[in-house]
């Protein structure tokens, strides 16, 4: 039996912007483009791709799920966020929130993403699979209960998150948030819960431009349980796993989850759009294989990675297969063509001292001793 499941529904892949030139509406001087928004499906699709041509399949347990219920959205989001949401699609589609689009049916797409990170969190969590990818589109960090935002219309991992402790199937939860951008809403969500830890590792002032501070700790009631580590522009490979072994894995060890979810997104990725960051499939494998590490020092090895941000439909499907590599222990490897060219490009030293500085104070904020 294979130790990895990845889930998946290709009514994902049907999720549907408006007339979007990157992130801008289309009107006035803004010309339309023919991908419209960034966060096209073909990013995922290529990735799922990928993996039936690669082979890797056969070492993966594929899996659907159903949609998340509406009482699990009732335990995360606001009634009349909701109402509004389910609304406005049954109409047709439109944008509620902070520029979010979405087309018809756009409501019941996202619990079928939503129910994809849920179900892949129930099964590891209760141990039917040792770890998960869930391959959920819409994504979900930046929605908060109330507010839809930066592509997200429903906020995957929490939901999977009090369903899991509904379940009574685990009790201190920690998320590890790797996308680019800062995860706000999962921050937001978590802030006053003493149970959850939320790790997120971002470009600075990206997205949200507001959000994402290291002096932002957590609520009264759980202080030290959020975590947030920004990178400057321009931080590569080695910046990035820096802070990743010296801040993200010893926020784990002192927490002591019993399960860690990653928040997966791979626009920290050289050639993305939307951020100035060089990380590289290698990046994402060894992210991947310290998590792991992490995973099974800390919790029997439970550990459930959720798709994110992503943008290069190039770059993509190879930083998601080195994920799986490393994920299910498969021999299937599939070379990345890339890889050397974006390995050139790496900050040279001047920056890697600038940035090995910048983690040095990160780690005296972040790390108690």
């Amino acid at each position: 039996m294979p130790r990895t499941a990845l889930y998946w529904d290709e009514r994902c892949f049907w999720h549907a912007g408006a007339h979007y030139a990157g992130t801008l509406p289309v009107g006035g001087f803004v010309q339309p483009q023919p991908d419209g928004l960034p966060d096209s499906p073909e990013t995922k699709r290529r990735f799922l791709n990928l993996c039936h041509v690669s082979g890797i399949v056969a070492d993966l347990s594929l899996r659907g799920a159903g949609p998340a219920t509406d009482t699990d959205l009732a335990r995360v989001h606001t009634a009349d966020y909701l109402s509004e949401f389910k609304r406005v699609s049954d109409a047709g589609g439109g944008e509620i929130g902070l520029r979010t689009p979405f087309g018809p049916g756009g409501y019941e797409i996202a619990k079928h993403s939503a129910g994809l990170a849920k179900a892949a969190i129930l099964d590891v969590a209760r141990g039917d699979i040792q770890n998960a990818y869930a391959l959920s589109r819409p994504p979900g960090h930046h929605c908060t209960a109330d507010w839809a935002n930066g592509f997200c219309l429903l906020n995957n991992i929490a939901i999977g998150i009090e369903a899991a402790r509904a379940e009574g199937l685990a009790q201190r939860i920690a998320v590890v948030d790797w996308d680019v951008h800062h995860g706000n809403g999962t921050e937001a969500i978590f802030w006053n819960d003493p149970d959850v830890l939320t790790v997120s590792l971002h470009q600075e002032r990206n997205y949200p431009l507001d959000t994402g501070a290291p002096d932002a700790t957590g609520g009264p009631n759980a202080p030290g349980t959020n975590v947030n580590i920004p990178l400057p522009q321009g931080s590569g490979h080695a910046a990035i796993l820096d802070a990743f072994d010296r801040i993200v894995l010893p926020r784990l060890a002192t927490f002591k989850p019993d399960l860690i979810i990653v928040a997966c997104g791979f626009d920290a990725a050289a050639p993305d759009p939307l951020s100035a960051t060089l990380a590289t499939s290698e990046t994402f494998r060894l992210m991947t294989h310290g998590i792991m590490g992490a995973a099974d020092s800390l919790c029997g090895g439970k550990l459930v990675l959720v798709h994110e941000g992503g943008y290069s439909e190039v770059y993509v499907p190879f930083c998601g297969h080195a994920t799986l590599e490393e994920l299910s222990g498969s021999r299937v490897h599939v070379p990345d063509p890339i890889l050397a060219t974006y390995t050139a490009r790496q900050p040279g030293a001047r920056f890697d001292a600038f940035a090995k500085g910048w983690v040095d104070d990160l780690v005296a904020k972040l790390v108690p001793e």
